[in-house]
């Protein structure tokens, strides 16, 4: 059945009504607005309200045509069909409409008696008057026309002469409550007329106008959500979604497929390696042949014209009272979490040591992570989208990495300060799956990778500028803390940082390369660029999505500069496939950051590779002339356990092709995400670039300096609500990262997914307007 939820609103309508004595037998009629569609349900003609069921109720356009869609029921929509749908068109702040004939109402429609305003609260939601709508008979073009020439002076009840009462509403409960709230006061104002005929008093014009003001406030706020907004992604309830379940079972018949003819080659040549066949292929051939995360890249230009769409509206959050019930949930299910991070506060600078913890109302502390799923203090279980971030491909705590790691640990302990063979064997397997790395250089984490590669492309190319795209997260260090999440805001988070830090760091607005090109052209009287260093998916992991050809852009821009271009791949190394974003754009970097997975989610998960010339630099030790490496270092880097982990977790994200898969379950979330955004009208905006999925709300991430008025006045209102919305999920059993992205790993199945979808559809229930 095509919009059941619109058709339940107006059943559930007529079920208050008639429970309060609005509604007699067939009398009236009631519609709600189809979200994202000029299409409305309504009453059918002449049926009993009480005998009603979803089914029953028709579908209609805003040229008061009857839409028939097979339900079965075959009934006619009510004659005032055209009433209806010339409100919807004159109001799009209008979500419902209730038509009923309640006697006291209906008492001053045959007085012919508007209501003036008798109290603030009345004009507050019915507005100035309750107005006469001339008379005309029912189900006539010229009552439909009468209506529509008064609901355009944004009052929300009006008293049709000798027939009635119209009561509209921003959303189904409103107009019920507006319907009631004319019953009331026509019992006041005909009590009034009854014992002082002539002396009915009404409130002050100014108070009068402040109401009526913060009324018309509230239609146009609503209404922008209606004329702001771009048709949305229409996904038909019927249609299958992409299956992560189909793509891991593929690949387990791959799998045996390669091992039973590896054994038989064994048994034939009398090998004990199987790992031989692997070793013979060209680096990158592997990689290539499993695939990578994203099946289809996001449509940039339609994605962009979305979130444009979602910050030229007003922001649209849970309700009131359904916001006070996320709230209660973290007061009364999550005491554990609120007292051990209160406590946190006292030895620890805002109660938790990594910003990703930073949560609203409060952080969760976690007992527990298992796969797809984390466990609270409190034994709240939880779908686990945040996979710490990123670099839990495999799923949190899988055991067979943790296994293998565990039998190093136990021979060598987790660190020696000498050399360890899986220092080597890490570095191999990544060149083996990204060729373009030819020479591994393990650090302690991503910022320190970045840090090593902005000196070593200073140091290769003897040049000093380095350009960073706006927005972009490379880290803390002082040199790349500059036009940090939000673009062209150069220093705006560089508190503690001097000025010196930053004096050669510049920024270019995201993917625009006209604008790169100027920067590099400027840089030439300075010097030179040493380093353009971009997120190849776009900045913040994509939340401004990059052209599909932009990486190939600046590649040529960097040759023609004699730049070095690095791929700040912390994210999407391994993520977007074995053979990282390299591989998938096809556009070969000199350098590459890579982080998180590198160390298969265990500590120390950091290092710079690339280029062997260049390289070079990062030469340890006595090696090459006096002077000519780099400083680069630390006591933990490179440890046995650290690499042991990210060897391991490559394996088994090849053997499983975790990338691919997760990028199948990120399909999935993503089209189902899609479809509910659909379904309720919602402005949101889903996409994923295979496993990195992102749904925005409130798009904040989407404010710059290019319009510093608006980032000045909205920023804070929309980063409260991303953070709203983040906690409706959490207290629905969803952790995300801050309310707007997700990761997807091997273990999130076809039914952890639809599990999350239903929870998904449970917060968007609650939104205010739905």
């Amino acid at each position: 059945m095509q919009h059941r939820l619109s058709r339940q609103h107006v059943v559930d309508m007529c079920r208050t009504m008639l429970a309060r004595g609005y509604l007699k037998a067939t009398e009236g009629n009631v519609s709600v607005r189809v979200p994202g569609h000029r299409l409305y349900a309504v009453t059918p003609s002449n049926y009993d309200y009480d005998r009603m069921r979803v089914e029953d109720i028709c579908l209609v356009d805003f040229d008061g045509k009857h839409v028939p869609d097979g339900t079965g029921a075959d009934l006619k929509p009510s004659i005032e069909c055209g009433m209806h749908a010339n409100i919807y068109r004159e109001r799009p702040d209008v979500n419902a409409i209730v038509h009923t004939h309640q006697p006291y109402a209906s008492a001053l429609a045959f007085l012919r008696k508007p209501i003036p305003a008798l109290t603030d609260e009345q004009v507050r939601f019915l507005g100035r008057e309750v107005a006469i709508i001339d008379y005309a008979p029912s189900g006539t073009g010229f009552l439909a026309r009468n209506v529509q020439k008064k609901v355009a002076s944004g009052d929300n009840a009006f008293i049709i002469a000798n027939h009635g009462v119209v009561a509209v509403g921003t959303d189904p409960d409103r107009a019920v409550f507006n319907m009631a709230l004319l019953e009331k006061v026509s019992i006041a104002y005909l009590l009034a007329l009854t014992s002082e005929t002539g002396k009915v008093y009404t409130i002050p014009t100014a108070i009068r106008e402040i109401a009526f003001g913060k009324l018309r406030a509230d239609e146009k706020r609503i209404a922008a959500q209606i004329t702001e907004a771009v048709e949305p992604l229409r996904v038909p309830a019927d249609e299958d979604l992409p299956s992560a379940d189909a793509t891991a079972a593929a690949q387990t018949a791959t799998t045996r497929t390669d091992a039973g003819a590896e054994n038989a080659a064994d048994a034939d040549a009398g090998a004990t390696d199987a790992r031989v066949a692997d070793e013979t292929e060209a680096p990158g051939a592997e990689s290539a042949r499993l695939g990578y995360a994203i099946s289809e890249y996001p449509d940039v230009d339609d994605v962009m014209r979305r979130l444009k769409a979602l910050t030229a509206q007003p922001l649209r959050g849970l309700r009131h009272d359904a916001m006070l019930d996320v709230l209660n949930y973290f007061e009364t299910k999550c005491r554990a979490s609120k007292e051990i991070t209160d406590r946190a506060k006292l030895r620890i600078p805002g109660g938790v040591q990594h910003n990703l913890a930073f949560n609203y109302p409060f952080p969760l502390a976690v007992e527990k992570a298992d796969g797809a799923y984390l466990v609270d203090r409190d034994g709240n279980t939880y779908i686990d989208f945040l996979q710490a971030g990123g670099p839990t491909i495999l799923g949190s705590n899988y055991g067979p990495v943790n296994e293998r790691v565990a039998e190093v640990v136990r021979a060598s302990g987790p660190v020696t300060g000498l050399f360890h063979e899986y220092e080597l064997k890490l570095a191999e397997i990544i060149h083996r799956y990204m060729p373009h790395v030819e020479m591994y250089r393990a650090l302690g984490s991503g910022t320190e990778a970045v840090m090593a590669a902005v000196r070593g492309a200073r140091a290769f190319t003897g040049k000093k500028m380095v350009i960073k795209v706006g927005g972009a997260y490379h880290g803390w260090s002082d040199t790349m803390v500059y036009g940090l999440r939000v673009p062209g805001t150069y220093r705006m988070n560089a508190k503690g940082i001097p000025f010196g830090a930053t004096s050669r760091t510049r920024e270019a607005f995201p993917h625009d390369l006209g604008q790169l090109k100027r920067k590099l052209v400027e840089n030439r009287l300075r010097g030179g660029t040493a380093a353009v260093v971009v997120e190849p998916v776009g900045p913040e992991s994509g939340t401004r999505p990059a052209p599909r050809d932009f990486n190939a852009g600046v590649r040529e821009l960097c040759d023609e500069f004699g730049a070095l271009l690095v791929f700040d791949e912390v994210v999407t190394g391994f993520r977007l496939g074995l053979g990282g974003a390299a591989g998938y754009f096809g556009v070969t970097p000199d350098l590459t950051v890579l982080g998180k997975a590198v160390s298969g989610g265990y500590p120390m998960a950091g290092g710079v590779g690339g280029r062997s010339d260049v390289m070079a630099v990062f030469g340890s030790g006595l090696d090459g002339k006096s002077g000519a490496h780099i400083q680069v270092g630390g006591t933990l880097s490179a440890n046995p356990l650290s690499c042991a982990a990210g060897y391991f977790a490559i394996e088994e994200m090849a053997r499983t092709n975790a990338p691919v898969v997760a990028g199948r379950a990120g399909d999935r979330l993503t089209r189902g995400l899609q479809r509910l955004i659909d379904t309720y009208g919602l402005p949101y905006v889903a996409y994923n670039q295979g496993s990195i999925v992102h749904l925005e709300c409130s798009g904040v991430m989407l404010l710059d300096m290019r319009n510093p008025v608006k980032l000045l006045r909205e920023n804070k209102a929309r980063k409260r609500l991303m953070e709203q919305m983040g906690a409706a999920y959490t207290a629905h059993g969803i952790v995300t990262l801050a309310g707007s992205r997700m990761y997807t790993s091997l273990a999130d199945t076809d039914e952890v997914i639809d599990d999350a979808l239903a929870r998904f559809n449970r917060v968007f229930a609650q939104v205010e307007g739905v």
